[in-house]
């Protein structure tokens, strides 16, 4: 799901934070790495891999008005180079100020399966003016991914649109949906398994790094500098890991604990998520949400009164009979997938709360409802229209990545156990988080990639990493941005107590800190914390129950023709949050 990107308003920055959400203190002091860096170096193995590559030229020409686009051919597989060739899509937004540039900052939206070329021409949109100046933004679309050679698994949509219908559900909810699920996750597995698995086979996110290196060579930088958020973290901790003295910063945003995405022979058996935890994440905020609401009032949050209690209620009236709403068929998952899908932005408290709040009167017999109320669940509920032509890859995308790199259980049937449980732990979005990988059952995907990076994830660096979490994500969970802080030595934590899925651009605060490591590769200071601009409940209701949600243009990675058409805007301009996936 896309984080909707949201004008942010001017707040307070620099705060530290008090009370139970102190984050995690790190070791105190600058480490000296000098010492230690002269005996930091890349494998031998990736090496070979890498540098027998020969550094391609890339013609760059101009595209989509302010950027330049280009291509590249790198190997298939690295262990034969002069074989099969893939090839890449870039796009670079140049750095303002040519001469004092310090190179190219590489970014990575997430997904799997987003487009990093739309993340690096939406930067002059949500990216700190520091940053843009010295800094060529570069984006790289991962093999298989968006402008680069798409991976393809059923060869056209005819074949592909009827196991998408039955996926595209959010996820299923009793034993008629589950056995229609798993026989639709079965069928992505074996196609991506077998017509698709020549590229399926390739796309593990050590590739991913590989290809970066060379396209690090490739723009002329001798280190790279890299941003990722959401799962272009655990790229950015690959390359780290692979490839420990080639960088120069590497900051990571919404973080994935790369050994929980991966398993170890002992979490083999799990599902991905019971090792990610992802689920834990969106009900600890949801439930904070639901709490704040309650002490707000009335006049400040419209869902405030038993919050959570009538929260279960709206669940369990849609589990017993769906409602339908402008046309819209509002199921419980549907409901779970509104909910979820309002926690990734930075006003979710306001999204979450106005939207249940018009869905318990929907819902409530008698119940006197407003045309407003329609608005905002069609609104919540309203999904991208599915393109006919061309083949959309995205299920291809994200299942090739997340089925290749990972241990997965053997069979189906370890979803259906794996979902109900979660649901305990983590209501609502146990599920919706836990059935999210059924297609990388071991019985039906089968392709590997024989060159998957399984770890270590805690290699020795020659510069330090820096590591973002925010405390109320609800898709990377903050537990893993602290676990990941731990793993590589010299890294450093900032955390943040802001509101939707990753940080950067939600307050002065963690924005210019993120920005001054990217420039300086100065870390900020051990056990530095912030707060998010904006916070919910802080005024009151509007009294015009007409007033609608003001339309704000949203950067979409996958059309960058749109951004483009919406035309570059000044460099004073109010910057918008990242469109991270």
């Amino acid at each position: 799901m896309s984080l909707p990107s949201r004008l942010l308003a001017a707040g307070v920055a620099g705060l530290v934070m008090a009370g139970a959400l102190i984050a995690p203190a790190a070791a105190a002091g600058t480490p000296d790495v000098a010492a230690e860096s002269r005996t930091v170096r890349t494998s031998s193995v990736e090496r070979r891999r890498v540098d027998s590559v020969a550094t391609p030229k890339l013609r760059w020409y101009s595209c989509y008005t302010w950027a330049q686009c280009a291509t590249a051919q790198v190997p298939l597989d690295y262990d034969r180079p002069y074989g099969r060739k893939v090839t890449l899509a870039l796009l670079r937004v140049k750095a303002r100020d040519q001469k004092h540039k310090i190179g190219s900052l590489f970014v990575n939206p997430g997904g799997p399966g987003a487009s990093s070329v739309g993340l690096a021409l939406a930067a002059p949109y949500f990216m700190s003016d520091s940053l843009l100046e010295r800094f060529d933004i570069v984006g790289m679309d991962p093999r298989g991914v968006g402008f680069s050679d798409p991976v393809n698994c059923f060869g056209d949509p005819g074949r592909q649109q009827p196991v998408v219908a039955k996926l595209n559900t959010g996820f299923p909810y009793g034993v008629k949906q589950e056995k229609a699920f798993l026989k639709a996750a079965a069928k992505q597995g074996r196609a991506c398994s077998t017509a698709g698995r020549e590229l399926a086979g390739s796309m593990s996110t050590a590739e991913v790094a590989r290809d970066m290196d060379v396209m690090r060579r490739a723009v002329g930088d001798s280190k790279l500098s890299y941003l990722g958020f959401s799962y272009g973290t655990a790229v950015g901790q690959y390359y780290a890991n692979m490839f420990p003295d080639r960088f120069r910063a590497i900051a990571v945003d919404g973080v994935i604990d790369p050994r929980a995405w991966v398993g170890s022979s002992r979490t083999a058996g799990q599902v991905q998520d019971d090792r990610l935890r992802s689920a834990d994440g969106a009900w600890k905020a949801l439930q904070e949400i639901m709490r704040r609401c309650n002490a707000a009032g009335s006049d400040k949050c419209a869902f405030s009164g038993q919050a959570l209690r009538r929260f279960r209620i709206i669940a369990d009236r849609l589990k017993a009979k769906p409602l339908t709403v402008g046309g819209q068929k509002i199921t419980y998952a549907a409901f779970v997938s509104m909910a979820l899908s309002s926690l990734y932005d930075v006003e979710a408290g306001a999204e979450v709360t106005e939207m249940a709040a018009a869905l318990w009167r929907l819902t409530t017999p008698g119940a006197k409802t407003t045309g407003a109320e329609v608005a905002v669940v069609a609104r919540a509920h309203q999904k991208a229209i599915g393109r006919a032509f061309p083949y959309d890859n995205s299920f291809d995308a994200y299942n090739a990545v997340m089925c290749t790199d990972g241990r997965h259980p053997a069979h189906g049937s370890a979803w259906v156990k794996a979902g109900a449980k979660a649901d305990k732990r983590a209501p609502y979005f146990g599920r919706a988080w836990v059935w999210a990988s059924a297609a990388c059952a071991r019985d039906s995907w089968t392709v590997r990639d024989e060159d998957a990076y399984t770890g270590p994830f805690n290699r020795l660096t020659k510069n330090p990493v820096l590591v973002v979490g925010s405390f109320w994500d609800p898709a990377t969970n903050y537990v893993d941005a602290v676990k990941s802080a731990e793993l590589i030595p010299h890294s450093r934590l900032l955390s943040s107590a802001n509101w939707g899925h990753t940080a950067y651009g939600t307050s002065a605060c963690v924005t210019n800190a993120m920005d001054h490591y990217l420039l300086t590769r100065a870390l900020p200071a051990p056990g530095k914390a912030c707060v998010g601009d904006i916070q919910p409940f802080r005024t009151k209701l509007s009294d015009d129950p007409d007033e609608t949600a003001e339309d704000v243009f949203t950067l979409d990675t996958a059309n960058p023709a749109e951004i483009a058409a919406h035309g570059l805007p000044a460099a004073d301009s109010p910057k918008v949050l990242p469109p991270v996936r």
